[in-house]
C-alpha cells in the first residue's frame, strides 16, 4: 500500500495528520529546512512528536533540505545526530555537503533526496542511490509515463508529491526570491514572488507565474500500480485543520482503493485552492489552464471545526494488536499483547479462584481484553485459554490489559539503537594565489566570434544543441578550448537524443562538459568528457566540493547566493569558478509562459516579463520547450576585480544571454582591463549582501 506522508508545521498538525490516517509526517527541527517560516520544532517538541508518532505506528522524517554554509554545518550535525538518537526515521536533504556531514554525524539515519535536488530522470535517481540515499522525491513537473519509467527501473524507493502548492520553477533551481528580495528558497525563506502580478508589454496585469495547487487524489491507485512507494502532501505552512482534511480524504482513498466523492473534492477545495486544482503536469497537458490565484475567502468555520474534532476528541485506534490470556488453577493469571512488528508485552495477575456460581468463560475474557477504546490500539484478535470453573474479577483483567498496553507503548516509543558519530570538516586546501582565468558561457553560437576568441578565454561553453547545429564552433583555438553546456533538465524520453548529441560533440573533439544536474554526471563521464559543475548543482560549502571531487568533477561553479567572504573561506578541493558577469538565471520552468501568452511558440524573439515595479525580465527558450527567466539587470563586477581575485578562484565566468556579439566582446575586454565599458544598468548580485 502507498505510504501517505503528511506535513507537520506544529505539534497540533502532527496530531491532525496521524489521527486522520497519515503513515508518516515530515517536519523541521531547527532552522535548516525548506520551510524556515513554519513553526519548526524545539528539541522537546521534536522528541514528543517522534514519541507520539511511533506509538501510533507513524514515521517521522526530518527536513534538512536547504543549502548550508561551512559555519552552519557543525550545528546541523548536532541536530542531525540528536534527531537520529531521538528516533527520526529518515532525513531529507538537498545539499551534498549535508550528505557528507550526515555520513559522519548520523551514520545510521536513512537519507532521502528532497525534491530540492531536482531529480527528474532515472540517471539522477541512480546517482542518488549510489550516494547511499534510500528514497528519491521526484520533481513535481514529471508526467505519469516518466514517473512510471523511473519506478520500473529505480534501485531505490520513489516518492511523488500528490497534493498542494506547485512552484513555477523546478524545485532547487529557483533564484527569483533571493536575487530580487534577498530571501532564498534554497535556504528555506522563499517570499513567493511568483504569486505576484506580472505581465507583458510593460503592464503587470496578470499572474503568469502562479500555478494552481496540485491534486492527484483521483490517481492514487494508478500511482500505486506504477510502483510509487510514497505520496506526499504539501503544506507545512498551512494550519492543522487543513492537514486533517486533506490527510483524511487521501487516507480513505488509499485505504478503500477508490476515487474521492464529490463532497470530498468540495472539502479539499474549501480547505485551500487557487481557483481549483490541476493535474496538468501529471497528465502531460501543460498550458494556461494550470494557473490560478488564491481568493481571499473566509476560512470554512464548520468544516474546520469538524476537522479539529478528528484530532481533539480521542484516538483513532491505528495499531492492530493481538491479546493472549491463560487462566489455570493455582497459577497466576497471564495476559500478553503483540503488535504487528512482533513486539510482545506480558504481565501476571492474581491466581484465579474456584467459581462459586458464575465461572469465567473465554468469551468474557475476550470481551474484557478487547476494550481498548481511548488508546491507540485496536484489538483484532484474542486467544484465551480459560479452564473451567475459575473466577477472576473483571477489574483484575482490566488492570492486566492496561499494564501490557503500557508496556507495549514504552517499547514502541523506545528510540532505535543506532551508531553515532562525529562530524569533522577535514583537511583544508590552500587558496590559489594566481588570478583566475577567464571562462565564457554563451547562449548562441553567433555570440562566439573570432574577435571574442582572439581575447583568449580559457574555455568557451556553448549549449549542446547549439554545438550540434554549429559544429564549426567546436574547434576553438590554440589558447581557447570549447566546452559543452548540458541542459539542467532532460527527461528520460529526451535521453536518447541527448546521448546522440553528446557523442557528436565528443567526436568533434570537445572535452569539457558543464553540468547543472546530478543526473547528467554519469553520461558525460561514460563518454570521456571532463565533468565540470555549473551553478545548478548548488555548491554552497566545502563539504559539497569534496563530495563532487569524489564523484569526479574537475571544477565547480559555486552558488551565486554566497557572499564573497564565504567563497574566500571555502576549502577548495577542486577548482572553483565564479560567475562575475551576466543576467543571473532566476527560474527554469516546464510550462512555456511564452506559449501560454500567445497560444503559439515564439522562442526566437526575446520576450520580456514585466513586474509591478516596471522591471523587465527576459524569458528565453530552454531545451525541451522549456523556459528560463533571467534577471532584469546584468551582474557586473569588472570594477571589483580586486575583491574577487583574492578569493582563490580558478576561473571567473562571463555568462552571455541577450547580448549581441559586439556586446560580448566589449564585456570580455572590460574584464581583461582593456576598456572602460560597463552596462547601462547593473547589479552586484548577492555577493555583497546577506541572503536569508
Amino acid at each position: 500500500m502507498l505510504e501517505l506522508l503528511a506535513p507537520a508545521g506544529s505539534m497540533e498538525a502532527v496530531a491532525a495528520a496521524v489521527q486522520n490516517g497519515a503513515d508518516a509526517v515530515y517536519l523541521g527541527y531547527g532552522d535548516f529546512n525548506a520551510r524556515r517560516n513554519a513553526k519548526n520544532f524545539s528539541r522537546e517538541e521534536f522528541a514528543a512528536a517522534v514519541s507520539y508518532c511511533h506509538l501510533r505506528g507513524a514515521k517521522v522524517y526530518l527536513t534538512l533540505n536547504t543549502l548550508l554554509t561551512d559555519r552552519e554545518l557543525p550545528e546541523a550535525a548536532r541536530l542531525a545526530a540528536d534527531a537520529s538518537a531521538i528516533g527520526a526515521d529518515a532525513v531529507l536533504i538537498q545539499d551534498l555537503g549535508v550528505l557528507r556531514m550526515l555520513r559522519q554525524a548520523a551514520p545510521g539515519l536513512p537519507i532521502h533526496a528532497s525534491t530540492q535536488m531536482t531529480l527528474h530522470n532515472l540517471e539522477g535517481v541512480r546517482q542518488a542511490a549510489g550516494l547511499g540515499l534510500s528514497r528519491a522525491v521526484l520533481s513535481r513537473e514529471l508526467s505519469r509515463d516518466q514517473i512510471a519509467y523511473i519506478c520500473q527501473n529505480a534501485p531505490i524507493e520513489i516518492e511523488v508529491f500528490a497534493h498542494g502548492a506547485l512552484c513555477m520553477c523546478y524545485s532547487g533551481q529557483c533564484f527569483l526570491s533571493s536575487v530580487i528580495g534577498g530571501r532564498s528558497g534554497n535556504r528555506g525563506l522563499c517570499a513567493q514572488p511568483c504569486r505576484m502580478k506580472y505581465g507583458w508589454n510593460n503592464r503587470a496585469d496578470g499572474y503568469p507565474l502562479s500555478l494552481k495547487d496540485l491534486s492527484l487524489v483521483s490517481h492514487l491507485d494508478e500511482l500505486r500500480k506504477m510502483g510509487v512507494a510514497c505520496v506526499k502532501l504539501e503544506g507545512r505552512m498551512k494550519r492543522a485543520e487543513y492537514v486533517a482534511i486533506v490527510t483524511r480524504i487521501y487516507a480513505a482513498a488509499i485505504r478503500e482503493g477508490r476515487e474521492p466523492t464529490a463532497q470530498e473534492m468540495e472539502q479539499l477545495s474549501a480547505a485551500f485552492s487557487r481557483q481549483g486544482f490541476t493535474q496538468g503536469y501529471y497528465l502531460d497537458q501543460k498550458g494556461p489552464e494550470m494557473f490560478g490565484i488564491r481568493a481571499e475567502d473566509k476560512p470554512p468555520r464548520e468544516l474546520f471545526a469538524q476537522a479539529r474534532n478528528t484530532y481533539q476528541s480521542g484516538e483513532a485506534q491505528r495499531v492492530d494488536v493481538t491479546f493472549y490470556a491463560m487462566l489455570r488453577p493455582n497459577e497466576p493469571a497471564q495476559v500478553g499483547v503483540e503488535d504487528g512488528q512482533g513486539r510482545v508485552a506480558t504481565a501476571q495477575g492474581p491466581v484465579p479462584e474456584s467459581a462459586r456460581s458464575h465461572p469465567l468463560t473465554g468469551e468474557a475474557v475476550e470481551a474484557q481484553l478487547s476494550r481498548t477504546g481511548g488508546t491507540p490500539f485496536r484489538c483484532v484478535k484474542v486467544r484465551a485459554l480459560v479452564e473451567q470453573g475459575l473466577s477472576l474479577p473483571l477489574s483484575a483483567l482490566n488492570a492486566l490489559r492496561r499494564q501490557v498496553l503500557e508496556d507495549l507503548s514504552r517499547q514502541r516509543q523506545a528510540p532505535p539503537e543506532r551508531r553515532g558519530g562525529e562530524f569533522r570538516a577535514g583537511a583544508r586546501y590552500e587558496n590559489r594565489r594566481e588570478p583566475p582565468v577567464l571562462t565564457i558561457s554563451a547562449r548562441r553560437a553567433e555570440q562566439v566570434t573570432p574577435e571574442l576568441l582572439h581575447l583568449a578565454p580559457a574555455i568557451v561553453y556553448l549549449p549542446l544543441d547549439e554545438l550540434c547545429a554549429h559544429p564549426e564552433k567546436a574547434a576553438g583555438t590554440a589558447d581557447t578550448r570549447v566546452g559543452v553546456v548540458l541542459p539542467r533538465v532532460a527527461w528520460d524520453r529526451e535521453w536518447s537524443a541527448l546521448l546522440e548529441q553528446l557523442r557528436q560533440v565528443r567526436e568533434l573533439g570537445v572535452e569539457d562538459a558543464l553540468i547543472g544536474n546530478l543526473g547528467m554526471l554519469s553520461c558525460v563521464k561514460a563518454l570521456g568528457f571532463t565533468p565540470r559543475g555549473d551553478f545548478g548543482l548548488g555548491v554552497y560549502n566545502s563539504q559539497a566540493l569534496k563530495e563532487y571531487k569524489r564523484l569526479g568533477l574537475h571544477s565547480a561553479a559555486v552558488s551565486f547566493e554566497l557572499k564573497l567572504p564565504q567563497i574566500r573561506d571555502l576549502s577548495k578541493s577542486i577548482d572553483v569558478e565564479l560567475i562575475t558577469y551576466g543576467r543571473l538565471p532566476l527560474m527554469i520552468t516546464e510550462n512555456c509562459i511564452i506559449k501560454n501568452r500567445t497560444g503559439r511558440c515564439n522562442c526566437q524573439n526575446v520576450n520580456l516579463l514585466t513586474d509591478r515595479k516596471g522591471a523587465q525580465f527576459p524569458v528565453l527558450r530552454a531545451p525541451g520547450c522549456r523556459n528560463e527567466l533571467f534577471n532584469s539587470q546584468k551582474l557586473f563586477l569588472a570594477d571589483k576585480a580586486a575583491d574577487y581575485r583574492r578569493l582563490g578562484l580558478w576561473a571567473q565566468r562571463l555568462m552571455f544571454t541577450t547580448e549581441n556579439p559586439r556586446e560580448c566582446v566589449q564585456a570580455a575586454e572590460r574584464y581583461l582591463e582593456r576598456s572602460a565599458w560597463s552596462p547601462n544598468e547593473y547589479t552586484r548580485g548577492l555577493y555583497y549582501r546577506d541572503v536569508e
